[in-house]
């Protein structure tokens, strides 16, 4: 009578969880995942950088299940689905304007498309698109903003593909190298994660400093003039 229960508790998937993702999909749930959270709206909850970094570790047949993915398919999948996801939500932003965003009941969903538009305004086109793929949610509803502000295509589409080939490969190879430098790092899998996602933000920590430095410089001389 326990067998089905057993059975479905098996098959289940959390897609908050990388590397039950993983178990379930292997490279070709990477390549899903990265679609939908830089193409589509409703994969602004999924996790990016962890299922990227966790992908990669996995690739030194590191991790629990028994889960091992190779590295070549791995970064393809990888890179296509960030690319082609950001692709795809630059264009349907530009048929569906800002109305899409509007209607997005989320507050998180709100937030970033707050916050993406803030980078817009601050950096200019090509340095937030760059910097956006290293903030959550952020990298979600900026490639359809984007596309409801007219943002050149050509432009959208170099620093797109620039941001997202670093990010994405970026993090699996960082999760490659590590897998392959340090004995069961499985086992510090949980707090890696973290400190992967912070180590992610910190382009954009570090342009904000720099911002907030050159406003405090300008504002300096405009007191002495």
């Amino acid at each position: 009578m326990t067998t089905p229960v057993v059975l479905s508790s098996q098959l289940a998937v959390n897609p908050l969880d990388a590397q039950s993702l993983l178990a379930a999909f292997g490279v070709l749930g990477v390549g899903a995942v990265m679609f939908a959270e830089t193409g589509l709206l409703v994969g602004f909850f999924l996790p990016g950088d962890s299922l990227l970094f966790t992908a990669g570790l996995l690739c030194t047949g590191t991790g629990q299940h028994g889960v091992r993915l190779s590295l070549g398919p791995l970064l393809a999948a990888a890179v296509f689905g960030a690319l082609a996801g950001a692709q795809c939500g630059y264009l349907i932003g530009r048929r569906a304007g800002r109305t899409l965003l509007a209607r997005g009941r989320s507050a998180r969903l709100r937030e970033g498309a707050r916050r993406a538009e803030e980078l817009l305004e601050r950096y200019g086109h090509a340095k937030a698109i760059v910097l956006a793929r290293f903030v959550p949610v952020v990298r979600t509803v900026l490639n359809p903003l984007a596309g409801a502000l007219e943002v050149p295509v050509r432009t959208f589409t170099v620093w797109q593909m620039t941001g997202g080939l670093v990010w994405s490969a970026g993090l699996v190879l960082a999760g490659y190298a590590l897998g392959s430098s340090i004995p069961d790092v499985d086992r510090y899998l949980l707090p890696l994660v973290a400190v992967i996602v912070v180590l992610s933000s910190l382009p954009v920590a570090a342009e904000l400093y720099r911002g907030r430095k050159r406003a405090a410089k300008a504002g300096k001389k405009e007191v002495r003039g």
